[in-house]
């Protein structure tokens, strides 16, 4: 089942775009996944003509820009957290992708890490979900998912390449 917009949005108002990352928030099944997957070239083109380490800001301007999206986005929604909203997943896939090469194996490690982190919710994860107010509560859980993904990329990039 395709998920809906609120009703004072349509597709192409810049909220919308930006908060369903083009639309991937919006395809039927796994919206979050859809959102990451959807993430992955951006950050593959990013990662490779500026280096890693720019996906930092990548990950710092989609937080920004997901806050602002998200709150127009919430303005008519009956949900605290609207699947359709994906941009979250994409400032954190940002985010866990930080630490690795512009590498099929690490995006696909990085990948699943953050999704499961994202999935599980393990503290803080779950406390920014459950208990931080509107955009924030959106935007929160998944930097902090992304930061967990981060840190256990890192730590596995380090024992296998030293």
């Amino acid at each position: 089942m395709a998920r809906k917009l609120p009703p004072d949005l349509t597709f192409f108002h810049p909220a919308a775009l930006v908060a369903t990352w083009g639309g991937s928030g919006l395809l039927p099944g796994a919206p979050g996944t859809w959102g990451s997957l959807a993430t992955l070239p951006f950050a593959w083109a990013i990662a490779t003509y500026y280096g890693p380490q720019w996906l930092l800001l990548a990950a710092a301007v989609a937080f920004a820009a997901g806050l602002a999206a998200t709150r127009r986005y919430l303005r008519n929604s009956r949900h605290k957290d609207p699947g359709s909203v994906v941009i979250d997943e994409t400032a954190g896939q940002f985010l866990a992708l930080a630490a690795v090469p512009a590498d099929p194996l690490w995006y696909l490690a990085g990948f699943a890490l953050f999704r499961a982190f994202d999935i599980l919710k393990p503290w803080p994860v779950s406390w920014a979900d459950r208990d931080l107010p509107g955009e924030w509560g959106v935007m929160v859980d998944d930097l902090l998912a992304g930061g967990y993904a981060l840190v256990l990329l890192l730590a596995a990039r380090h024992v296998l390449t030293g």
